[in-house]
């Protein structure tokens, strides 16, 4: 071989040489795009999957809280009933030759308030005397208090209140000493 043949070899051997460690960097820098692609794909998983998991903890627990609630449209509805017959209760009293008459409007409001109180209606206990709260309460007036220790206490109950479980769905309507 003559010294222009040994130098083709030589050169031929660096392009081989070069030509292969750029396969390598190719197949090296592959191989990572794919683990990057990979990793961002699993975050990418698992985000949808806490995404999801949170999309059905909020609608059971949404779907809780209409079977609790479901039936507060029929229970507004029934509270002016109720109202109506403690109104006559209270007139019915006073009239005493009507005692059978209360006895049988008694027997139906008991029988009413028994069947609402087993599906989730309760009466808010408030009387004359106890602290005003705003978030508990609704004023409808305030009048001057009758006594120094019923200043900002609540003098009178106008309507009772209700809840529905843990929501109250009709406030009691108080009068407040000033």
């Amino acid at each position: 071989m003559g010294k222009k043949d040994k130098n083709e070899v030589i050169d031929d051997l660096d392009v081989n040489e070069t030509s292969n460690q750029d396969t390598q960097v190719e197949a090296i820098s592959v191989e990572e795009q794919l683990k990057e692609e990979l990793s961002k794909e699993k975050d990418k998983f698992l985000r949808l999957f806490a995404e999801f998991e949170n999309y059905k903890r909020r609608t059971s627990k949404e779907r809780v809280e209409l079977f609790k609630t479901a039936s507060e449209d029929v229970m507004l509805a029934m509270l002016p009933i109720l109202d109506d017959f403690e109104r006559a209760l209270t007139h019915i009293e006073d009239d005493k030759e009507a005692e059978e008459l209360r006895k049988g409007v008694l027997l139906i409001y008991n029988k009413l308030l028994t069947t609402l109180n087993q599906k989730g209606l309760e009466k808010l206990e408030v009387k004359a005397g106890d602290v005003f709260d705003a978030d508990v309460h609704e004023a409808i007036t305030q009048i001057p208090a009758p006594s120094e220790d019923l200043k900002g206490k609540i003098v009178d109950v106008v309507e009772k209140g209700y809840k529905l479980g843990d929501k109250v769905i009709r406030f009691p309507k108080v009068v407040i000493g000033q």
